[in-house]
């Protein structure tokens, strides 16, 4: 039976085996489904659930006899999900499949896929991390911009007071603490090297500090790094990549599960059974074999005062 979100003319086009392959394929250098986990949703037709503040408010529960009983709503949508399609087409020349095909292990097929994948998974993390560097999708109680001494790679700045102000007005506006400190790798080799923090741990380990050890002494289940980069499109191929996530720190409650109804920083919506591979098709002109790929999916930050943004932190 075809999936829902598709005819069942298109279902007959889409490879299983490759599509099941895609579907457990992981970049493990991305780091934005951490931050915004993908959520599967049925249709396009889905609207972004949003949270209100009734959790949090003093209501007068008591009931009279014969009295009505008084209601919360949970949760409300507020506007629909505008997924983007990413569609490409992974090549693979019939004299390197002949070749390959001699030679155990090597699937040139799923490969192509893989490939094709990486590029959808760097296009994603870019915008995840636009949204999460954007300034202008937080309150103003939930973003600073560090200043002179205060840089966090100034030895004088103090790191552990700024993270702990952050938790603290995350808290006051959701009530729970973040579970996650969002850097990029410029900001943490400062911390790793910061004099109050190596100074934390010079009576137990004589390690470099980790992501692990920072989790620790910022009181957060983890710190992950996000190391991937990107050259522009037009970029030559000698010139320096820049990094995706910058010179930003970004403090954040994000859900643990994939349960799009559960509040949290964020989330990647992705269509039900995607990403689908098509059955290849050979192109007789390149003397190739032709792997098509597509997924749609979208990310949205649907809980921006579950998050913190720390601006020029060095």
């Amino acid at each position: 039976m075809a999936p829902n979100n598709m005819t069942s003319g298109q279902a007959r086009v889409i490879d299983p085996i490759l599509s099941t392959h895609a579907r457990g394929y992981t970049n493990m250098e991305m780091i934005g489904h951490l931050l915004f986990p993908v959520a599967n949703i049925p249709t396009r037709g889905v609207r972004v659930i949003k949270f209100g503040k009734e959790s949090f408010r003093m209501m007068n529960t008591a009931r009279a006899p014969g009295a009505e009983t008084a209601r919360v709503q949970y949760g409300y949508a507020s506007g629909p999900v505008a997924l983007r399609q990413d569609s490409l087409e992974g090549l693979v020349p019939w004299e390197n499949q002949e070749e390959a095909a001699n030679i155990p292990g090597i699937d040139l097929a799923s490969g192509s896929v893989e490939m094709v994948l990486d590029v959808f998974a760097l296009g994603r993390e870019f915008a995840i991390a636009k949204l999460a560097r954007d300034p202008n999708n937080y309150g103003s109680n939930n973003k600073i911009a560090l200043t002179n001494s205060d840089k966090w790679s100034d030895p004088d700045s103090d790191p552990a007071k700024d993270i702990k102000t952050g938790r603290e007005q995350i808290r006051r506006r959701i009530g729970r603490y973040p579970n996650k400190l969002t850097l990029g790798p410029p900001v943490y080799n400062v911390l790793t090297e910061h004099p109050k923090i190596k100074d934390q741990f010079k009576h137990t380990t004589s390690d470099s500090i980790t992501a692990a050890m920072l989790a620790k002494y910022f009181e957060l289940d983890e710190v992950i790094i996000g190391k991937a980069v990107y050259l522009e499109e037009n970029a030559d191929d000698d010139a320096d990549a820049k990094d995706v996530w910058g010179d930003d720190a970004i403090l954040s409650y994000s859900s643990k599960g994939t349960n799009f109804r559960v509040p949290s920083f964020g989330y990647t919506y992705r269509l039900n059974g995607h990403p689908t591979v098509e059955q290849p098709y050979p192109e007789r002109n390149r003397k190739s074999w032709v792997y098509p790929v597509t997924e749609d999916w979208s990310p949205q930050m649907t809980g921006p005062d579950a998050g913190f943004l720390f601006q020029t932190p060095i």
